[in-house]
Order: C-alpha cells, then structure tokens, then sequence
C-alpha cells in the first residue's frame, strides 16, 4: 500500500524531538518528521527565517507564490530522501500545534448531516431551515481550546435540561464530530473589503483533520437563541500535519449540485470537492478499537472556497492562522455518519461493540479520525495522519 507521507505530500507540522525541547518545523516524508531547519542551506532561495521556525506561523505569513516555492524547493532536496540528522521518527516525535490558531469558525456545510438533525428534531417540519441552501451556516468558536491530537479531553460539565428545570454536572451525551479543516495563509484582507470566490484560493493554505467534540445536553439546553456555546467550546482535537493545498490539487472534484443556485458571490466554476476517506475509530477503555464510521469529504454540500467567500462577505478581515472547519461530515448510507448522535438516531440504536454497547461516549473511550485521499490515482495516496483524543471523567 502506498504511504502516507510521500514526496509528492509532504505537510508541514511542528514536533520536538523530547520533553522539553523546543518545538521546530518540519515536513513528514515516510516515517520521519524532517527538521526544516536542517535542510536550510538545501534550499536555495528560499529565506532562512521561513524554515528556521518553531511551526507555521511565518509561512502562513506570507502568500501563494512563496508556499510554491518553497515546496518545490522542498521536493527537490527530498528526492533522494532526508539527511539523518534532520529525521525524527514519528513514533518518537512530540506533536504540537502546527500553527497559533487565530479566530475559529466551524460550519454546518454537509447536507445529510443537517437533514438528519432536522429529522431529528423536528420531526414535523421541513429538516432544513429555510436559510440553509442559501449559504454556508456557520458559527464561531473558541481557538484557546483547539489542541493538538493526543491531547486528553476532559468531560465538560454544565447545565444540563431536565424535566422540573435545569440540573448541574458532567455532559451525560458526549459526542465527536468528524470534520475536514483548513488554515488561511496570506495577508490579511483590509477591515470591509471581502475576499471574491475566485481569489479565495490564494488564501487556503493546506487541509487538516479535526474533531469538534460536543456536549449534546449542555448545547441543547443553552443554544436557542444565540447558537453554541458551552456545549462546543470546552475542546476541539486538532492533527498534526497540514497537508499543502497544491498536495491535493489531483483530489479536486465537483461537489454535489446546489439547489437553488447560490446568490452570485457564492458562484464558482472550478471544482472544490475534495475526495478524502474519512473513518473514525472508537476505542473503549483497555480493549480494541472498532471502525464505527466511513465517509467521504466529497458529499459536502458547501465548498471551502464559498466558506471563505461568506465568511468575508460583509468585510470582516482574514487572518493568517485562522482555521476554517467543515462541520460534522456524513454520507447518506447507515454507517457513513461522523457523530454518535447520528450513528445512534439519538441514543434509540446503540452501536453495538465486542461485549459492550455506546450510545454517546464514556470515560476511557479513545476515539481517531483517520484521513487519506487517492489523489485521482489508485498508486498513490495523500495521508492526513489521525487526530486522536481520549475522554477524561471530571
């Protein structure tokens, strides 16, 4: 099977070598996360102070051209493979946040996702508000809980509903969400100057895994009229590896049609489905882990580009760093939804497991998104790596 991380992907991270060392920027290539810094005097043209770094931040600083460059850079002093001092296996590789994550903005972008809750829910209406084909519903989030993979996540605790009013305690309908972000790069717009659906490619820097863990008691009980808010913002699990747009350029493809067609400035001609594999893996306390979920990223219903598109639309300023997320991501078979509220039609169809049964999750339980693309050929594969957390009782 082809690897992961090959030449022709290469994302970008940030590792320390032990405890305690100071985190620098690397590509992985094979099994190893490959130091930049090393590789500095390789790549000609290319300034030191852009690979000579703790993680993303300068790079994502600057804009399109230079990404180019210095992945072409990049390939070429890889060819033959990495010199050993740069290497650092990535079983040994201390992860960390690739980027400082400025504003947080996670959407509602699959159309089964938000139909099943619409069933869900409102059984008798219509399982789509009226706004939904119109654009691209989104929310903003807390980036100072964005963490990076293997982060332990501790169980929230809040107001929960209850038949003679709220109760106080720990979430007792714990949920994941399966989810495709991305991070802008580039500067910033100016304050009331939106970004055009045909340059908001320029500002997509590379593509992430992520988890957007959900307290369904503590948001259902405070969401109405505002939106989300402590039920989403105790903590989200990050990958590792940003996998560079131009990594994906072969993955491209249409994504399904919008009915009705969308205002002019969500209008776009070029392809922005990406068609990445997505599983995700629950794994209970001290036993093996169970694939509960399959899907693709290409069903959804809103495109990146229309994301940032709306997102700037009334001239609200981009930033470099700040991470833009799908929201939950499901297909349309049984088993192709990225949230046990889904997975489970809200706690009446327990997954069934070796010995044992979830409806939501339960301390001890580890859960792993997993993402890969065949970019448009079957010999090659574009891996995403995991992005993993397990649950800690209060």
């Amino acid at each position: 099977m082809a690897e992961d991380f090959s030449l022709e992907n290469l994302p970008y991270g940030s590792v320390r070598r032990k405890s305690g060392a100071p985190p620098r920027l690397c590509v992985a290539l094979g099994s190893n996360a490959v130091e930049l810094a090393a590789l500095a005097d390789r790549l000609p043209g290319v300034p030191r102070e852009l690979v000579d770094a703790p993680n993303l931040d300068r790079l994502l600083a600057t804009d399109a051209s230079t990404w180019s460059s210095l992945r072409a850079a990049l390939q070429a002093a890889l060819a033959d493979g990495a010199p050993h001092e740069a290497c650092v296996p990535l079983e040994r590789a201390i992860p960390c946040l690739p980027f400082t994550v400025g504003d947080y903005v996670d959407f509602y972008s699959s159309l089964e996702h938000a139909t099943n809750l619409g069933r869900m829910f409102r059984p008798d209406s219509e399982p789509l508000l009226p706004n939904w084909r119109h654009l691209p519903v989104g929310y903003h989030g807390r980036s100072g809980t964005v963490v990076v993979s293997g982060t332990p996540i501790r169980r929230p605790v809040g107001q929960r509903p209850g038949a003679g009013g709220p109760t106080w305690g720990p979430s007792r309908r714990l949920d994941l969400e399966l989810e495709l972000a991305y991070v802008i790069g580039g500067p910033p717009n100016a304050l009331g100057e939106p970004i055009p659906i045909e340059h908001a490619r320029e500002r997509i820097f590379g593509f992430l895994l992520l988890n957007d863990w959900s307290a369904r008691d503590i948001q259902a009980w405070e969401y109405q009229p505002l939106g989300p808010f402590l039920g989403k913002s105790f903590a989200t699990s990050l990958s590792p590896w940003v996998v560079p747009l131009a990594a994906l350029e072969p993955s491209r493809v249409r994504s399904p049609p919008q009915h009705p067609e969308p205002l002019e400035y969500l209008r776009g001609d070029e392809p922005w489905g990406l068609d990445v594999e997505l599983e995700v893996a629950l794994q209970p306390g001290g036993q093996a882990p169970h694939t509960i979920s399959r899907t693709n990223a290409r069903e959804l219903y809103w495109t990146p580009v229309q994301q940032l598109a709306h997102a700037s639309s009334n001239g609200a300023t981009v930033r470099p760093g700040d991470l833009f997320a799908s929201g939950t991501i499901s297909g349309p078979e049984r088993g192709s939804q990225g949230s046990m509220i889904e997975l489970t039609w809200n706690g009446e169809r327990p997954l069934r497991l070796d010995g044992t049964s979830r409806t939501f999750l339960e301390d001890g339980d580890t859960i792993t998104i997993t993402g890969w693309s065949p970019a448009g050929d079957p010999e090659r594969r574009i891996g995403f790596g995991a992005v993993r957390g397990t649950i800690l009782g209060v």
